[in-house]
């Protein structure tokens, strides 16, 4: 589409176009980066109440309490918050991470999980509006790239929620595992058959082939990620006869199968192991626990934690990370 005629009767130049430059073209161009930045900072902030939302449940889940009734209260003094301390991350930082009542420490895990969700969402929904900007795409894919931009939102929310649960608590309910395997074989299983919707090519190919084709492809994503657990577990058990990883972290990586299929699951277990074993080493480094070398093979370790920043980034940059790596061992 020409946003102003090139041929002008008269000597003058047409009004959308000065000193040869299109200002109507500059005003879109300007217009639709403006709605980009706004719709990022508008899924920033509802990233941030949705990261609001979960500290809620992570605080109540593990104590078997509702999280709709009462409204939030402080934990050690049970004092009901105005809407002001209500606020994410600004009422942590207005407060000094004090309760206003009997200045009990507010746990650090509230402001981090709340910049999570709004900074991964935000991010995401950057992503979505520069995909769906670019001149190139074709339209058969808006329906795809959209879901699998919301997709990625539930993903993330998931993924913290899990990583947030193991690291305080050392615990992967299947209240988020086991639905969470479910949407993601859902998602990665039907988005890409959407775009079908608006093909209008003769020889298009029907939902129900492109599901059969992707559908085996699921399936192997699902069960061999968490066999690769399975299989560490097992050996772990034959030489040390006791459980070494929990079957939790089985469930989680089949939910990283689910959703990112098996590469990027078996990404997110290296970055996760290698992340893993550094802090694991820095602890050791520590000298009270130099003191407490004898009983540190024993020690509980948030395996899951690890697992779900690996998946995070193998969600962002797995498809730059992949085929490098591929082509760094000449494959």
């Amino acid at each position: 589409m020409r946003l102003c005629s090139d041929a002008w009767v008269g000597s003058h130049e047409p009004p959308c176009r000065a000193n040869g430059v299109c200002r109507t073209a500059g005003a879109v161009y300007s217009t639709s980066r403006m709605i980009r930045i706004l719709g990022t900072i508008f899924a920033g902030l509802l990233g941030l109440a949705f990261g609001s939302f979960l500290n809620v449940c992570l605080s109540r889940w593990p104590e078997g309490e509702s999280v709709v009734s009462p409204r939030s209260h402080c934990r050690n003094c049970d004092h009901t918050l105005a809407w002001w301390e209500n606020i994410p991350l600004l009422s942590w930082l207005a407060l000094r991470r004090r309760c206003r009542n009997c200045n009990a420490a507010i746990s650090w895990r509230y402001p981090l999980v709340e910049l999570a969700i709004g900074s991964l969402w935000a991010t995401t929904v950057w992503s979505l509006s520069q995909s769906l900007s670019e001149a190139t795409i074709p339209s058969s894919y808006f329906y795809e790239t959209t879901a699998r931009a919301i997709g990625k939102l539930i993903f993330f929310w998931l993924v913290v929620a899990l990583a947030a649960l193991d690291a305080e608590y050392l615990w992967l309910p299947n209240l988020i595992t086991l639905p969470g395997i479910a949407l993601g074989f859902c998602f990665t299983t039907l988005t890409p058959a959407l775009r079908n919707l608006a093909s209008s090519e003769p020889h298009k190919l029907t939902i129900g082939f492109e599901i059969e084709v992707r559908l085996p492809a699921e399936l192997l994503g699902i069960l061999a990620a968490p066999a690769l657990i399975l299989l560490i577990r097992w050996i772990y058990w034959l030489i040390r006869r006791r459980e070494g990883i929990g079957l939790g972290d089985a469930k989680l990586m089949a939910l990283l199968g689910a959703w990112l299929g098996l590469p990027g699951a078996l990404l997110a277990f290296g970055i996760g192991a290698v992340l893993g074993a550094i802090v694991a080493l820095v602890a050791l480094a520590v000298p009270a626990a130099r003191r407490e070398s004898d009983s540190w093979a024993a020690a509980k370790f948030p395996l899951g934690t690890f697992l779900c920043i690996g998946g995070i980034a193998s969600s962002l940059w797995g498809q730059q990370i992949i085929p490098a790596y591929f082509r760094w061992i000449g494959l």
